[in-house]
């Protein structure tokens, strides 16, 4: 049935860290639990600010960029590099209670690809800006810029040094090293979406990219309604894999009209998106006013973390999910 826009809304949160995780034979305890802490922390980064009657807008910015900052993740400091030896990083970020939209592409130096995403669409009149130039903006804006060596990741640069010289660019935006970079279970991107105690709800998107992309590649994180959406009127939707397949698809977007038109619940349209109408592999998070929170995917894995109205914090990789105490 179709949301009820009267109904009492309830705070909530979810958050990616990239579908495709590492294979499960690779996946160490240890290494589950190095990841399963990061997906925490950064859940909590972004409840702080809803437990305390912040805007979702907020929270999704403060979860995303804490992902930024994490080298375990394929955004900001964890980003892919190109072919030709250099990060080129993008995010997206949605309000859902107006359908404003900021995307910032093409960046080798703002810290927090999230953090411009947002001063696009609050202070120019533009939704998205790339390059050179949004790397201008940045800087009047007072962002945080680093030097490449920030960027650096050994597996990251491993990755691309075992396609470069090919025309190959292997989804590997997460940290396989073993497995097959051509694999479909290698891919990623982080994002948070969010519903705040006014029932607004946000979504945002950030990534590196695919491992040895030709420059000026653009994927479906900085596209609003291909990797990010938001409406208040239905959820809010961040995605994550195969980019170019949720470009075709326009995903995000899908996912809200299948609430809206076909009258599906949300996580019926969001396995609907996934399961049977994306053209590849990836998966997303989706959120609506009444906090409750759809997480599908069609790889092996998706890193993967959500408060909903429960207000229980859990984190999950594959199938099994880890319950946290309450913040």
């Amino acid at each position: 049935m179709k949301p009820n826009p009267e109904a009492k809304p309830a705070i909530g949160l979810a958050l990616h860290g990239g579908a495709g995780a590492l294979p499960r034979a690779d996946m160490t305890a240890e290494r589950a639990a190095e990841f399963h802490a990061a997906l925490h922390t950064a859940l909590r980064a972004g409840w702080r600010v809803l437990a305390t009657g912040g805007a979702g807008l907020d929270a999704v910015e403060a979860t995303v960029t804490w992902l930024e900052d994490c080298p375990l993740f394929n955004a900001g400091r964890g980003s892919a590099f190109t072919r030709d030896g250099h990060v080129e990083m993008e995010a997206s970020i949605m309000d859902g209670a107006t359908q404003r939209a900021g995307a910032a592409s093409l960046l080798r130096r703002v810290r927090n690809p999230v953090r411009l995403a947002r001063r696009v669409m609050e202070r120019t009149p533009h939704v998205t800006l790339a390059g050179e130039p949004a790397e201008r903006f940045a800087a009047e804006q007072g962002l945080a810029f680093e030097a490449p060596e920030y960027f650096f990741t050994q597996f990251r640069w491993d990755a691309m040094m075992r396609l470069r010289g090919t025309n190959r660019t292997a989804l590997s935006e997460d940290v396989v090293v073993h497995a097959d970079p051509g694999s479909p279970e290698a891919m990623g991107t982080v994002g948070a979406v969010a519903c705040d105690a006014a029932g607004n709800l946000a979504a945002a998107t950030s990534s590196g990219g695919t491992s040895n992309k030709m420059s000026g590649r653009i994927g479906q994180a900085s596209i609003p309604g291909a990797g990010v959406y938001a409406n208040n009127a239905t959820c809010a939707v961040s995605c994550t894999g195969q980019g170019e397949a949720f470009v075709r698809a326009v995903a995000a977007h899908d996912v809200s009209a299948l609430v809206e038109h076909r009258g599906l619940d949300l996580p019926a349209a969001a396995e609907a998106v996934i399961r049977r109408r994306l053209p590849g592999h990836g998966g997303l998070i989706a959120i609506d006013r009444r906090g409750r929170c759809a997480l599908p995917f069609n790889t092996e894995g998706m890193y993967r973390g959500w408060i909903d109205a429960t207000g229980i914090p859990r984190t999950a990789i594959y199938d099994t999910v880890q319950e946290w105490p309450a913040f």
